[in-house]
């Protein structure tokens, strides 16, 4: 889990018209498998990307490519008062790949246009993307986004919905308020 902390989210990459949204804390979870391991890489992506939209980096770790683990790590970072949550790996079609699953598991509402758009610019690129499974949902007031597990394709994705991330969090913000 690569955590961030009080940061200004919205930069001048994102649309002008999307408020900037101050966060407590964001955090990163980055899947760990058993062959062909990418995390190192995909850490140094997520920081790049971080460091890019203006994020600090605090701390960082590896969750298993369980889907109890991935669970586990996506409550915990909410406990913490998290209200990002981006995860990278898990989401093509291996019988190991279960972060669609736990992070479907665990929300209250999905979003499947986060997953939509980082099709499309994956498929632009790729034409293997179609087999990738990445998704969006919310928990609480918690905006959970599941990246791709290679670096290009984590800087890529997260490109494309960045611009909406601030904003969704702001609707699902007021949307607490209001209940």
């Amino acid at each position: 889990t690569i955590g961030i902390e009080g940061q200004q989210i919205a930069t001048d990459r994102a649309m002008e018209n999307i408020p900037g949204v101050q966060y407590s804390r964001l955090s990163f979870i980055v899947t760990n498998k058993e062959f062909d391991d990418d995390s190192p890489k995909n850490i140094e992506a997520l920081k790049k990307a971080a460091e890019g939209y203006g994020w600090k980096v605090t701390a960082e770790a590896l969750v298993p490519d369980e889907k109890r683990d991935i669970q586990r790590a996506i409550r915990e970072q909410i406990a913490k008062g998290c209200e990002l949550v981006l995860t990278t790996g898990g989401t093509g079609v291996a019988l190991r790949d279960v972060t669609p699953e736990a992070t479907a598991d665990v929300c209250e509402k999905m979003l499947p246009g986060f997953g939509e758009q980082m099709r499309a610019v994956s498929l632009a690129k790729v034409p293997t993307a179609i087999l990738s499974r990445q998704t969006a949902g919310v928990l609480g007031t918690c905006l959970i986004v599941n990246l791709p597990g290679k670096p290009r394709a984590i800087r890529e994705c997260l490109e494309a919905v960045f611009p909406a991330i601030p904003y969704c969090i702001d609707l699902i913000e007021i949307g607490r308020a209001h209940v």
